[in-house]
Parts: C-alpha cells; sequence; structure tokens
C-alpha cells in the first residue's frame, strides 16, 4: 500500500510568467491543489524536499500529508500527486498537481504492473516475455492503494499469458479494465526464415524526385557554415 509522508507547502499568492522565473530562482515548484469539494489553491513547494520524496518514491502513486502554510496559518491536507511535469531536456521539476483525497471516499488511479522473476519458457525455452498493459487503472480508498502491483511471471511457459483476472487480488482494491486483457505473454522468438524477407518482396523505393545539391552544397557547403 502507499506509504503517507509529510511535505511542506505555502500558499502561492504570485501567478503568472515572473513569479515563476522568481520562484525557479529561489528553488521553489509551482504546484496546485485540487479536488473534489476543494476551490483550486495554487502552491509551491521546496524543490529540495519535493526530489527527495519523489527519489525515495517505490511508484508512482504517492499519498502526501501536505502541511499548507496560508498568512501564518497552518493546516493539513491528504493529497495524491496526480502529475508531475518536467523540463524536456533537463528533467527538472517544472510543475506538480495534488490532487485532494478523502480517507472515506475511494479513489481511481493509474498503478504501474511490474514483472517478478524469470518465466520458464524464457530461461528454458529461448521465449520472449511481452508486456502488453504497463499499468492498470484501480479504484479503492487510500488507504488501500498500491504503490505499484508486481505480478510473478517465473511459471509462464511457451505461449502461456497472464491476463487482468490473473492479478493478484488486494484487499479493497477493483482493477478498471476488462478482465481478458493480455498483460504478459510469452512468444516464440521469430526465427531468420520469418524476419527475413520474402522471395521477390517489394524492397524500400528508391526516391527518384529527391532534390540532388546543386553544385557547392552538400558535405563542403555544410563545412562552411
Amino acid at each position: 500500500m502507499s506509504n503517507q509522508v509529510s511535505l511542506k507547502a505555502q500558499r502561492r499568492t504570485a501567478l503568472g510568467r515572473n513569479a515563476v522565473k522568481k520562484m525557479k530562482a529561489e528553488k521553489v515548484v509551482p504546484a496546485i491543489l485540487y479536488g473534489s469539494g476543494v476551490d483550486p489553491q495554487p502552491l509551491q513547494v521546496q524543490r529540495r524536499a519535493i526530489d527527495t520524496l519523489l527519489a525515495h518514491a517505490v511508484g508512482e502513486n504517492i499519498l502526501v500529508n501536505l502541511e499548507i502554510e496560508d498568512g501564518g496559518k497552518s493546516g493539513g491536507r491528504l493529497a495524491l500527486i496526480n502529475e508531475v511535469q518536467h523540463h524536456p531536456v533537463n528533467q527538472t521539476i517544472l510543475h506538480i498537481d495534488f490532487q485532494a483525497v478523502s480517507m472515506t471516499e475511494t479513489l481511481v488511479a493509474e498503478v504501474v504492473i511490474e514483472p517478478v522473476g524469470e518465466a520458464a519458457g524464457v530461461k528454458t525455452g529461448g521465449g520472449l516475455l511481452g508486456h502488453s498493459l504497463r499499468s492498470i487503472e484501480v479504484e479503492c480508498l487510500p488507504k488501500d492503494l498500491p504503490e505499484i502491483i508486481r505480478v510473478d511471471v517465473s511459471a509462464l511457459q511457451l505461449n502461456e499469458s497472464l491476463h487482468v483476472r490473473d492479478l493478484p487480488k488486494i484487499a479493497g482494491v477493483t482493477y478498471q479494465a476488462d478482465p481478458e486483457l493480455t498483460v504478459f505473454l510469452v512468444s516464440e522468438p521469430k526465427t531468420a526464415e520469418e524476419t527475413a524477407p520474402a522471395e521477390g518482396a517489394a524492397t524500400e523505393p528508391e526516391v527518384i524526385n529527391e532534390k540532388k545539391p546543386a553544385e557547392g552544397e552538400g558535405k563542403d557547403a555544410a563545412k562552411k557554415d
């Protein structure tokens, strides 16, 4: 089940691009808290604190006891980290979405599925383990939310599969997916004959309308740039 961790946050009053630039310089990450029965609240958290929290997380679902400071007052709120936006190049955290939850109300969340062990069909039969469904929606109370769903695949032989209906039963958790969906499959490796193109099969056509570089263009021209 997901462990609850504490995280300090401050109510954010300054909004806009300039405010975000200032927060970045102060090593602070903008965030927002929303959810049923809660007016959206712009927040900010210390970059070091959120980096540490995420670095020690087992899965993607993290329940957080937010300690929100607002004008000298502080209050607690249970929330689920719903989305973390990263910079596309350096992967620094740009923004965090917190979803307010109640301990007495069920929630729906996406949980990662992870294989455990080496499938027999891979170990002794030379097969390949396919991972068709990498995460699944579950419905449960916050206290029952799994961090990750681990599935033992060691008994899978060649051409055998595991489906949603075969996922481990977790108390208080309901899988929100078709029970017949395949999660893992051990398939036979393709032979050289299967991977080689068939005799007479069409090959990739040559591009005959491609514009040829004019004299002076190409590698020599590129060197001058």
